[in-house]
């Protein structure tokens, strides 16, 4: 990055962003990769919170829990603010396309204009826990195809930005996003997270058109092997957890 960008906070980096092209392309295919979000620097700064113990509520080791291989860690309370504040910046640019994906879908749109209230809300409904997560995958590491639902209370769409350099620290470890399509085959988007770029994409379910309608397209993200290196990203949930 250079000139008045790289001076910019992360936040404002999100704000920044061609959003109108990425909410279209998030509509349409489910996932859209951003610009640059964090600086190397930045990236490294994330990184080094691995060692840092008490800034983590708890480590998940994938392979125990039958997830692939790699390891996770959920920040604890209270969250970095600079990823908080991330957090924040994605939720208001994502939240009209949640609310256009509710009324398509015929759901409820509990989600209010601010990030705050929207963590009220799952506060309490007992969903307290943060969901920030710093992901660490070593060669011969992978995520097996899943959905981050943590209560009941659910953002239909989050956020993974990697913190490596494809190519150079690692190899392999491209992000996978399977969208099972109504009364078809599955249909598989592969990609690969640029280092300070972070990758949209939906949680649960996508709305699809059909001759009925609009039908739910469920949706699941995993990783696949990584060949070589070591290779992180951070996870952005936009909702709390039970």
């Amino acid at each position: 990055m250079s000139g008045r960008n790289a001076a910019a906070a992360p936040a404002d980096r999100v704000d920044a962003q061609s959003w109108s092209s990425l909410l279209d392309e998030v509509d349409a295919y489910g996932c859209a990769a951003t610009g640059p979000i964090l600086s190397p620097q930045e990236c490294a700064a994330v990184t080094d919170l691995w060692e840092d113990l008490p800034r983590f509520r708890s480590t998940v080791d994938m392979a125990r829990y039958r997830f692939g291989e790699g390891t996770y860690r959920y920040f604890a309370e209270p969250v970095p603010e600079p990823i908080m504040r991330l957090r924040a910046a994605f939720y208001r640019k994502l939240l009209p396309l949640a609310r256009s994906w509710a009324e398509r879908l015929g759901d409820p749109a509990p989600w209010p204009d601010e990030f705050a209230d929207w963590l009220d809300a799952c506060h309490v409904a007992g969903q307290t826990e943060p969901t920030p997560i710093l992901l660490r995958y070593t060669a011969g590491d992978w995520n097996a195809l899943h959905r981050d639902l943590y209560g009941e209370l659910v953002f239909p769409l989050q956020v993974v930005i990697g913190l490596d350099r494809p190519g150079t620290d690692y190899t392999g470890g491209e992000f996978l996003i399977v969208e099972q399509r109504p009364r078809a085959q599955s249909k598989a988007t592969v990609s690969v997270l640029e280092q300070g770029h972070a990758l949209i994409f939906t949680t649960r379910n996508r709305p699809t058109a059909s001759s009925r309608g609009w039908s739910r397209a469920p949706v699941r993200h995993g990783v696949s092997r990584v060949r070589s290196g070591l290779r992180h990203t951070l996870g952005l949930v936009l909702h709390d957890a039970e």
